[in-house]
């Protein structure tokens, strides 16, 4: 099959090379001329605007799109609604907000353009290791793009499917992010109970590494951990402050409208925001309180 995929960041540019490998034809287009260049050296064909993207597409024409949620997908979607005719097919492998992707299929679907969601799992990964892939949108159109969907999972019958309809795709990823934060947040909090028993002089590395065969806690998530434990187990060079890409957010909003008990995600999230402050004045006022009502010790700042 051949499509368009717009946006070339490191995954758009690594799904792109996987499709080529996969003998499909690709264009890449995206803002910056370096990421066009590097979707040409992986053998794709460069396109330097959406009409010349679209223009060099073959009816029906696919358009899949990998660009920062909100407002660059809802600009470029509209863009597409009007470059494209019946019977094309946009997909948005980004993480847009199901709401929104809702939204952008009523808008295709009224000038006939076919529309899928495609929630997409596998970071930088995904070119050695196949994508996970979870679709939304018409049956019949899902399958049609079978063969783009075959190529970037880690194999044909494994790691993707149709969920659902319109929105379910990212609806699922959403979800599967949320999780994600969950997990993410219980190894850590393991590994820095572990750093914290000094008299065991535990090596960290050794234990990620004992735990990844054989053990009821071995995941993927902890194979990286344990790759990021032997380069710096004490993780000097990292500063403590970790960011939130929205899904979490989405997540736990999701569960708070469906009446869904999500504590465990929810604080993960939190803490999340918990390492961004710096300042960190309600620890402080906790601590002046526990000082006036029992005169408990209240460490001084530097």
């Amino acid at each position: 099959m051949e499509l368009a995929i717009i946006g070339l960041g490191k995954m758009g540019l690594n799904m792109a090379t996987r499709l080529v490998r996969g003998g499909h034809r690709v264009i890449g287009f995206a803002r910056s001329e370096e990421s066009i260049n590097a979707a040409i050296q992986a053998g794709a064909e460069g396109a330097h605007s959406l009409e010349e993207s679209v223009s060099k597409l073959k009816s029906p024409r696919v358009v899949w799109v990998m660009v920062p949620s909100g407002q660059p997908t809802d600009e470029t979607i509209e863009k597409l609604s009007n470059l494209l005719s019946k019977g094309d097919v946009v997909i948005d492998g980004g993480n847009s907000n199901y709401k929104d992707t809702i939204r952008h299929a009523a808008l295709l679907e009224a000038k006939g353009i076919d529309f899928l969601d495609s929630g997409t799992s596998g970071g930088v990964w995904g070119l050695a290791e196949g994508y996970s892939l979870m679709i939304g949108g018409k049956p019949e159109v899902a399958e049609k793009m079978r063969p783009i969907f075959e190529t970037l999972a880690p194999a044909a019958d494994k790691g993707w499917g149709y969920v659902g309809p319109h929105g379910a795709g990212h609806f699922v990823k959403m979800i599967h992010n949320g999780i994600e934060y969950g997990m993410m947040q219980a190894y850590a909090e393991g590994f820095s109970i572990m750093k914290a028993k000094k008299e065991f002089n535990l090596n960290l590395d050794e234990i990620a590494e004992i735990w990844r065969y054989g053990s009821v806690v071995r995941s993927w998530l902890l194979d990286l951990t344990a790759i990021a434990l032997k380069e710096d187990a004490n993780l000097t060079e990292i500063k403590p402050w970790v960011a939130d890409s929205g899904e979490g957010r989405w997540t736990v909003a999701e569960a708070v409208d469906l009446s869904v008990p999500a504590p465990i995600i929810t604080l993960a999230l939190q803490m999340r925001f918990a390492s961004r402050d710096n300042e960190n004045y309600s620890a402080r006022l906790v601590s002046a309180m526990r000082n006036q009502f029992g005169g408990h010790a209240i460490k001084k700042s530097d």
